[in-house]
C-alpha cells in the first residue's frame, strides 16, 4: 500500500501547526510521517523537507513551539483577505488559468521586495539538513513567466534548499526563486495543496492549514482532486484547521508571532482526532 501525505500551504504559522498537528497525531498513536510520498506546496514543502531530515518529530515541533529555538523569519504584514483581492485584480482579463499565473508571475517579478539571497537564508535555516532525502518528496512552485507548475524532487537536479524557495515565493511577499535561470514563484498559485500529484497513492491524507478556501482558481481545486483520487481507487482523509487552531493562526499567517501558539493549537487538536479514511468511489 502506497500512503501519501499531502502538506498544504499557510506560511510560517501553517508551517508551525502542522508540525504540531503531526506531533499530536503521533502522540495519538496516528503517526503519519513515514508516508511514501510527501507532496509539499508552499509552507508543506517545509515541513516535507523537515520531516526528510534526521531530527525527530519531537524535535521538530520544538523548533517551533519554543521560542529560543525558532529560526529567524523576516517579518511580512499580509492580510489573506486584502491580499487576494489584490491579485484577484490583476486577473480580471486574464484568458486561461495559466494566463491568470502568468499575470501574478508578472506581478512578482515587478515587485520589490527583500533579496533572493536575504529569502534564501531563510529558507537554509529552516531546514534541518539541505540533502534530498532517500524518501519521495515532490515540491511544487509555479514558472513565473510561462505560468506552468514545476514538480521539484531528488531527480530534478535542483538543490532542496533551492526547491523549497521556489515552492515558499508568495509572491509580492517574497522574490521569485531564481532555479537554473528560471524563476519560480508559490506553489499555491496553482493550487493551496496540488493534491491531484498524489495520484497513484492508495492512502492519501490531506492536511491543508487554510481549510477549503482556495486562493486562486485551479484546474485542480481541492474537491476535485479529492474526488479523482478516491475515483482512482485512494482512501482519502482530509484535515483542515479546528477553531482554536484557526484562532491561533490568525489573520496574517506570515506573522512569525503565531508559531508558538499555532504549534500548541496543532498538536491539541492532532491529540484529539481520530483520522477517518473515505472509501474509494
Amino acid at each position: 500500500m502506497a500512503e501519501a501525505l499531502v502538506l498544504g500551504g499557510g506560511g510560517v504559522a501553517g508551517i508551525a501547526w502542522m508540525t504540531g498537528l503531526l506531533a499530536g497525531l503521533a502522540d495519538a498513536g496516528q503517526d503519519v510521517t513515514g508516508a511514501d510520498v510527501i507532496v509539499g506546496t508552499s509552507a508543506g514543502s517545509t515541513v516535507g523537507a523537515q520531516l526528510g531530515s534526521r531530527l525527530s518529530l519531537e524535535e521538530l515541533y520544538a523548533r517551533q513551539a519554543e521560542p529560543e529555538r525558532q529560526t529567524a523569519e523576516i517579518p511580512a504584514d499580509v492580510d489573506l483577505e486584502s491580499f487576494g483581492a489584490q491579485l484577484f485584480a490583476l486577473l480580471e482579463s486574464a484568458s486561461s488559468l495559466p494566463d491568470m499565473r502568468r499575470a501574478v508571475g508578472r506581478f512578482a517579478l515587478d515587485a520589490e521586495t527583500v533579496s533572493e539571497s536575504e529569502r534564501r537564508a531563510v529558507i537554509e535555516s529552516r531546514l534541518p539538513s539541505h540533502e534530498w532525502p532517500a524518501r519521495t518528496l515532490r515540491f511544487v512552485a509555479v514558472d513565473a513567466e510561462t505560468g506552468e507548475p514545476r514538480v521539484f524532487d531528488s531527480s530534478s537536479g535542483v538543490s532542496l534548499v533551492d526547491a523549497v524557495a521556489a515552492s515558499c515565493a508568495v509572491p509580492g511577499i517574497w522574490p521569485p526563486a531564481t532555479v537554473h535561470g528560471r524563476r519560480y514563484i508559490d506553489g499555491g498559485i496553482r493550487s493551496n495543496e496540488n493534491a491531484d500529484y498524489a495520484a497513484g497513492a492508495t492512502q492519501v491524507l490531506v492536511i491543508a492549514p487554510l481549510g477549503t478556501t482556495q486562493l486562486f482558481p485551479s484546474e485542480k481545486p481541492l474537491a476535485k482532486a479529492i474526488e479523482e483520487l478516491r475515483a482512482a481507487g485512494a482512501g482519502v482523509a482530509m484535515i483542515e484547521p479546528d477553531e482554536a487552531s484557526r484562532t491561533a493562526i490568525g489573520a496574517n499567517p506570515l506573522d512569525p508571532s503565531t508559531r508558538t501558539p499555532a504549534a500548541e493549537a496543532g498538536r491539541a487538536q492532532g491529540r484529539r482526532l481520530k483520522i477517518e479514511w473515505s472509501s474509494p468511489v
